[in-house]
């Protein structure tokens, strides 16, 4: 019951398409330009750096606010299953996000509100996949790349540090801490199927150009 709440909690987060909405406010509906995306990059490139930071801070929220009251105020008696509860409910924001119901289930790709568990789970985990992101889109200038490292990068922080006792797990829960981990990655890769495509072929817009 507890996962469920956890999901539906989440999702209802991950409805607050900041993107859509600021987009709205400027009269213009990111759906309609650039790559057709809500989500942060597609923002910065539409509107410019400061829409793309305020989308960023607005989906990063989303998923920090549901997290920290899942860890520190709803289930503060199920200590050994909180970050259980916290990725559950992350993967909940992640999907509202993603397939928003009210938008015929287009929304965007899930890597903002993904930093925003990262951010909620741990500074070691947080330091180590803002590492990873920064240096991989100053060295290629790749948004898509650092974000599909990054969500790889929390997988395996997730089994690194739930496995060492960092999280508080019990034991019952270790495979179903990584599952989810996991799940959120394979989604945040499924979304960016696209960016992989234009990877492969040369053709994926840098930080920085109009898309191609």
């Amino acid at each position: 019951m507890e996962r469920i709440l956890c999901l539906a909690m989440g999702y209802a987060f991950g409805l607050i398409q900041t993107g859509y909405f600021y987009g709205k406010l400027h009269s213009v509906d990111l759906h309609k330009y650039g790559s057709g995306n809500v989500g942060t990059t597609n923002a910065l490139r539409v509107l410019g750096w400061k829409a793309g930071l305020i989308v960023f801070l607005g989906d990063f929220l989303k998923t920090v606010i549901p997290c920290m009251l899942v860890r520190f105020v709803l289930f503060q008696d199920r200590p050994e299953m909180t970050y259980v509860l916290m990725l559950y409910t992350a993967f909940g924001v992640i999907l509202g996000h993603n397939y928003p119901f009210y938008m015929g289930f287009k929304g965007g790709k899930g890597i903002a509100a993904t930093a925003g568990l990262i951010f909620s789970m741990d500074w070691r985990v947080t330091l180590i996949c803002l590492v990873i992101f920064v240096g991989t889109v100053a060295i290629t200038r790749f948004v898509s790349l650092g974000s599909i490292l990054v969500v790889i990068a929390l997988t395996a922080c997730a089994v690194y540090f739930g496995g060492h006792g960092y999280f508080g797990l019990g034991e019952e829960y270790l495979m179903e801490f990584y599952g989810v981990a996991a799940a959120i990655a394979l989604l945040a890769i499924w979304r960016h199927r696209a960016n992989i495509g234009r990877l492969l072929h040369g053709t994926e817009s840098k930080l920085g150009e109009k898309k191609k």
